[in-house]
């Protein structure tokens, strides 16, 4: 289905719940209109943290809104909107999300894990909009990944697609090699440390990225086998630091035994600061398999 002016209008909330803050997002069309963010009191019950979270929502909501997507650190049933251990929420060890906001709002409503947003954000909203088959990647607390799989998300069957952050690499997994905290487990030293003094051309720090890249590089050569995308986007706190591990993820990367699939492959940093929010309301947009156009 493709939009009309009239469908094209619609305005959805976009929301993204990173466990100590959440942010809503009024989005109608292509444009992200306005949006706010809130702390949450993130130790306290289950019951509280709903209600604050309802609270946000409502200041955003109105007669117009048709639709909610909400993205959430967390495993889901994507089905039956639950979540499952929320990242950041002790007292979220099983919260019927998608029931509890249709309920009170009286919309539809979608859920699913932040990874997942950000690849369909990425292709409904930013960089992946010409290709059908995506992953985007998001290296940061942790390694998380989407999947479109011929131009929709591919969530599977109980929201593990993706996962690549477990497959077992080296003597852990992928994440541990992978993510913000290998650079302090292995150095004692935080991650954003090291990206300054690289920007400052510190030997050691540029010399641990380019350790960095030759591992990103094998998680990204898994991903190729598994999936086969035409384009890879990559997000999170670390994908700042692509400049001094680019050349090192590309020089694993090209030992991919299926070279011409090389030729055609891309893999770039998002650029909106705002995926987040924009990929929760693409969550709306996927499932009414409505295509946006310009």
């Amino acid at each position: 289905m493709i939009y009309d002016e009239t469908t094209g209008n619609e305005l959805i909330l976009g929301i993204d719940l990173n466990g100590r803050t959440i942010t809503v997002g009024k989005v109608r069309g292509m444009k992200l209109e306005k949006t706010i963010t809130r702390k949450i009191n993130n130790k306290e019950s289950e019951d509280t943290v709903i209600k604050e979270v309802l609270n946000v929502i409502k200041e955003m909501f109105d007669k117009d809104v048709v639709g909610i997507g909400i993205g959430v650190p967390s495993v889901v049933d994507v089905k039956q909107g639950i979540v499952y251990r929320v990242a950041n929420i002790p007292s979220w060890r099983k919260v019927h999300l998608r029931e509890i906001l249709e309920n009170r709002l009286d919309v539809k409503v979608y859920v699913n894990n932040d990874a997942n947003c950000f690849a369909i954000g990425e292709k409904y909203f930013g960089q992946a909009k010409d290709y059908n088959n995506v992953v985007g990647v998001i290296i940061g607390v942790g390694f998380g990944a989407g999947i479109i799989f011929n131009g929709h998300l591919y969530s599977g069957s109980h929201c593990g697609a993706g996962e690549f952050g477990s497959m077992p690499y080296r003597d852990y997994d992928i994440e541990y090699y992978c993510s913000e905290g290998y650079f302090d487990e292995k150095y004692g030293i935080k991650a954003d440390v090291f990206y300054q003094r690289a920007t400052e051309g510190d030997k050691i720090a540029l010399a641990v990225f380019e350790q960095f890249g030759f591992d990103l590089g094998s998680a990204i050569k898994a991903i190729l086998y598994a999936i086969d995308p035409d384009y890879i986007v990559l997000g999170g706190s670390l994908a700042k630091a692509f400049p001094f591990f680019k050349t090192a993820m590309w020089e694993k990367v090209n030992t991919y035994n299926f070279k011409h699939a090389l030729e055609t492959l891309k893999i770039e940093v998002s650029e909106n600061p705002d995926i987040a929010v924009l990929g929760a309301a693409a969550l709306y947009h996927d499932a009414q398999n409505k295509i946006l156009r310009k």
